[in-house]
């Protein structure tokens, strides 16, 4: 069940993805030059996908994935071309739209499909895996919980995810409002203890044959995020 503090702020976090940034979000996730500081975000970006990616074999025929909070679907892109069915789910109908503007063509099994809304909606389907880089980072610890034991109860294999560890400059950071790609516009991050947040995930009762798998950090200069992973035992 979505809580009315969630529900709400997935509303602000779409306001401000899909009616303030989407110009400036286009042009991190895409080739165009950026400035320094926005070169950092984006190699971290670069790493941490490949990171996630990792966790995940490397053949992925017969897998449906969802990736949550797809925005440019370039993730989503790279699973397909492993073999997986791809649903891409981004709070954004603009970030969609330019996405799949620029689909590239899929060869072999794989297949992305792309659609705005909510990553939790039971009419997603079930999954075997899913995949979110850097959307859970905006919701506080106890909704990211309630979000992946939400998505955890329809997932056969594998939750793989990222989270804003608590570290000093991006405390700082956020201090002085300096979170990126602009302090005016940009929605709150929500720094969180990924090894706590994953034990207290496991608490729950729905998430009694799931365990802990891996977590690392990517950093690269203002850009600092942990891949995070909870697989079924």
């Amino acid at each position: 069940m979505e809580t009315a503090s969630y529900i709400r702020r997935r509303d602000e976090i779409e306001t401000y993805f899909d009616r303030t940034a989407i110009d400036a979000w286009k042009r991190l996730t895409s080739d165009e030059p950026v400035s320094g500081i926005r070169a950092t975000v984006r190699a971290g970006r670069d790493r941490m996908r490949q990171t996630l990616l990792s966790y995940l074999p490397d053949q992925l025929s017969g897998w449906r994935i969802l990736d949550a909070g797809c925005g440019s679907g370039v993730m989503a892109v790279e699973l397909a071309q492993r073999g997986a069915d791809v649903l891409g789910v981004d709070l954004s109908p603009e970030m969609i739209r330019h996405a799949s503007e620029d689909l590239p063509r899929i060869d072999g099994a794989g297949r992305v499909t792309l659609v705005s809304g909510d990553m939790l909606s039971p009419a997603h389907g079930e999954f075997d895996a899913v995949v979110s880089m850097d959307a859970l980072i905006h919701y506080s610890e106890p909704h990211a919980r309630e979000a992946l034991a939400n998505l955890a109860q329809r997932t056969r294999r594998s939750l793989v995810f990222t989270l804003a560890p608590k570290t000093l400059p991006l405390m700082l950071m956020l201090s002085i409002g300096k979170v990126l790609p602009r302090s005016d516009r940009s929605p709150r991050i929500h720094p969180a203890n990924s090894a706590r947040l994953v034990r207290d995930l496991l608490k729950s009762p729905e998430m009694a044959d799931w365990r802990g798998g891996q977590i690392n950090r990517i950093s690269s200069g203002f850009y600092t995020s942990e891949a995070v992973e909870v697989v079924r035992s």
